[in-house]
């Protein structure tokens, strides 16, 4: 059931809805035997939901004012800190930490706005993957296939089947290197990555302190632009949407193209011949130093030494309790030198400014979300080839994360088709604008 935040805050406000159905609703449709929601969720909050809905309907029915969504049911990833509880970050790592103390910042600002949060979504383990496969827990399958087990597409695995299957509204992931739009395009639904100073990481456990963001899954970019102020700061401002005739994209190619696979290829040249009968100015653009990235990050880049020094005293007396996979991956980050360090903090500092003159007479840039459509789980047997196609998968997206660029995805598939995502990015810093440009475009980018 696709749910506007919107429409259901004003339900909520005339007293056409109640929190507590809508809430009772959401936690049905989780734990519904049928569904998978007990692989989608690692854990609920139904008690604690509950008693906050019938707060609300009870303070509504006295004219109490409230905070303008409160009553809405939302999902967050298992990185954020609940207070009372063990962050455990999808991994059996931390089962002996502290209780957190407090709500992570995102949690609160979320609460202070009315959101129930109905539970902590399933994530690959420590945020290390765009796959979505989680060896503890398991691993969701993508809503979009019902014959084969898919992947979801990761980190953020959880969050974006939890809005795609219809279990809540929206959810909160984090994105360090495509985990909020990779399974966004495999999932069909819309995910944003913010600039990476926008909304503050308090409370969160951390993957790369230089490249993680924290961003939102819905499904309209009129959603994540609500979210998006909330997170920031902000009361839930939407933005105005952007007017399609003369806008000027730039049409990445080269690097972020050259792996396309037929059914995204398709779908993204048929959703860029709707946005030029719209009056859309296309221009193509090679930014040449993009294909220097794989090289600047072949040992481990700035995720890898960052990633190595959180997770060093826990690799050392927790290691068999990581997924031997996600544990080979951090283990390499010790490998890295100061010297190998500096030099791709310097690179990326080089190609940031180069690729800001190239583009700064776009209005946003316009490529693919991931090159292909979603594998199967029985293709990625092989560690070798589960390897290669995670790093196809993170290809396009980490290439905002390394420039620092806010970046959405929306959906640009066909009916009936497995989802691909159309991605647009804007200017470091200039995250609201780049959401009313996609506002603007969104209707085109799915065809309607």
């Amino acid at each position: 059931m696709i749910q506007n935040l919107t429409d259901l805050s004003r339900k909520l406000i005339k007293g056409t809805l109640k929190s507590a159905d809508l809430v009772q609703e959401t936690l049905a449709r989780i734990a519904d035997p049928a569904g998978q929601g007990c692989v989608v969720f690692l854990r609920t909050y139904a008690e604690a939901a509950m008693a906050q809905a019938d707060w609300i309907d009870a303070a509504r029915a006295k004219g109490i004012a409230l905070p303008p969504f409160a009553g809405v049911p939302l999902a967050i990833k298992d990185l954020f800190d609940v207070k009372g509880e063990v962050t455990t970050a999808g991994s059996r790592v931390l089962d002996e930490q502290a209780a957190a103390e407090a709500d992570a910042v995102i949690v609160q600002r979320l609460r202070a706005a009315g959101f129930v949060i109905v539970g902590k979504n399933n994530m690959t383990e420590f945020a290390y993957s765009g796959l979505g496969i989680n060896a503890h827990f398991g691993t969701p399958r993508n809503p979009h296939d019902k014959t084969a087990h898919r992947i979801p597409g990761g980190s953020s695995s959880g969050a974006a089947v939890a809005v795609a299957e219809g279990m809540v509204p929206a959810a909160i992931g984090t994105d360090t290197g495509g985990s909020c739009r990779i399974p966004a395009a495999f999932c069909g639904v819309v995910g944003f990555k913010p600039t990476s100073t926008r909304v503050p990481k308090d409370g969160t456990v951390p993957l790369s302190k230089s490249l993680d963001c924290i961003g939102p899954f819905a499904n309209s970019v009129s959603d994540c632009a609500v979210l998006d102020s909330i997170l920031s700061g902000g009361t839930g401002e939407d933005v105005d949407s952007f007017p399609e005739g003369g806008l000027r994209l730039a049409v990445l190619d080269g690097y972020v193209t050259e792996h396309l696979d037929e059914a995204v290829g398709s779908a993204y040249q048929k959703m860029l011949t709707r946005l030029s009968n719209r009056g859309v100015r296309l221009m193509p653009l090679t930014i040449a130093e993009l294909a220097e990235l794989p090289k600047i990050n072949s040992k481990g880049g700035l995720v890898g030494a960052e990633a190595y020094s959180w997770h060093k005293s826990y690799l050392e007396t927790r290691s068999e309790f990581y997924d031997p996979w996600v544990r080979e991956r951090f283990s390499a980050g010790r490998s890295q030198s100061a010297d190998d360090y500096i030099r791709t903090v310097e690179a990326r500092a080089r190609i940031r400014a180069l690729v800001a003159r190239k583009t700064e007479a776009f209005d946003a840039l316009i490529l693919p979300t991931v090159q292909i459509v979603a594998p199967t789980m029985e293709s990625l047997a092989d560690p070798a080839k589960s390897a290669a196609t995670n790093l196809l998968c993170l290809r396009n997206t980490a290439v905002g994360n390394f420039l620092d660029l806010p970046a959405i995805s929306i959906p640009c598939h066909e009916e009936g088709g497995l989802p691909v995502g159309a991605m647009l990015m804007g200017r470091t810093g200039g995250d609201r604008h780049l959401l009313s440009i996609a506002r603007g475009l969104e209707g085109t980018i799915r065809g309607r």
